[in-house]
């Protein structure tokens, strides 16, 4: 390759980062509007719970930092308690993450997203309640109507289709989904093994 052949490809690399460094930017300039946060929500962390009628329930976290998913700071659960419901779960599941952010320190979250409506979001606010971190933000995203729920307002937020901080949550949301679903694949193939 010639050094202008190198230089192009560098500058056609710069500008693609730059424009989705832009747009993340956008998106969460924009999250921070509607959700009158006190900053950008730099550090976004979702929640998701994956089960196969009430059998081996897990759930995953994933996180993105200025808007970029940061897959070595994923986590993995297994829900302990069998006999939890998804919002039990939910609440099971937040509870145990921010504990031990807490002994550790942090880093603590600009801004949770929870997979589900009302109830699953008011499950994982039990949580944080329980542990003294209710003033952290939490958001729950529906995925039939692609509604924000917050605990503020009764109806959900709808954000246009195209903007880029409703595709932003959506990314996350939908990442945080396929790891459950990964995961409780996994689950049940080890099960299923142990049990031949």
């Amino acid at each position: 390759m010639t050094v202008w052949g190198l230089t192009a490809l560098l500058s056609s690399y710069q500008q693609a980062f730059d424009e989705g460094a832009g747009a993340a930017f956008e998106a969460l300039d924009t999250l921070r509007a509607v959700l009158a946060l006190p900053a950008l929500p730099r550090r976004i962390e979702c929640f998701d719970i994956s089960t196969l009628q009430g059998r081996d329930t897990v759930a995953s976290m994933v996180v993105a930092v200025e808007g970029r998913m940061k897959k070595a700071e994923y986590r993995k659960f297994r829900v302990r308690d069998v006999t939890l419901d998804d919002f039990g779960a939910m609440r099971e599941v937040v509870g145990r993450r921010y504990r031990k952010v807490m002994e550790q320190g942090g880093p603590f979250p600009d801004l949770i997203i929870i997979d589900g409506g009302k109830g699953q979001l008011g499950a994982a606010y039990e949580a944080l309640r329980e542990i003294g971190l209710d003033r952290l933000m939490a958001v729950g995203l529906a995925k039939q109507e692609e509604l924000l729920f917050t605990r503020e307002r009764e109806a959900g937020i709808a954000l246009p289709h195209d903007t880029p901080a409703l595709q932003l949550l959506q990314r996350i949301r939908d990442e945080a989904h396929r790891f459950a679903i990964t995961f409780h694949r996994q689950s049940r193939t080890r099960r299923d093994l142990r049990s031949a």
